[in-house]
């Protein structure tokens, strides 16, 4: 009796792989447009610190 109950739980819990699914692809998402905003500000830091090291 104990493990037709418990084969019933472990079957029932499928977990929520869509939310998951939907978290990762906003995560992602959300990344691409902050380095689409912050790549031409990170491109001039790196030029300045590459034309003083040069320079030096």
């Amino acid at each position: 009796m104990q493990m037709r109950k418990t084969r019933g739980t472990l079957s029932a819990d499928n977990g929520d792989v869509p939310g998951w699914v939907l978290i990762t692809l906003m995560t992602a998402g959300l990344v691409v447009l902050m380095w689409a905003a912050a790549a031409p500000a990170l491109k001039s830091v790196f030029d300045q610190a590459m034309n003083k090291v040069v320079a030096f």
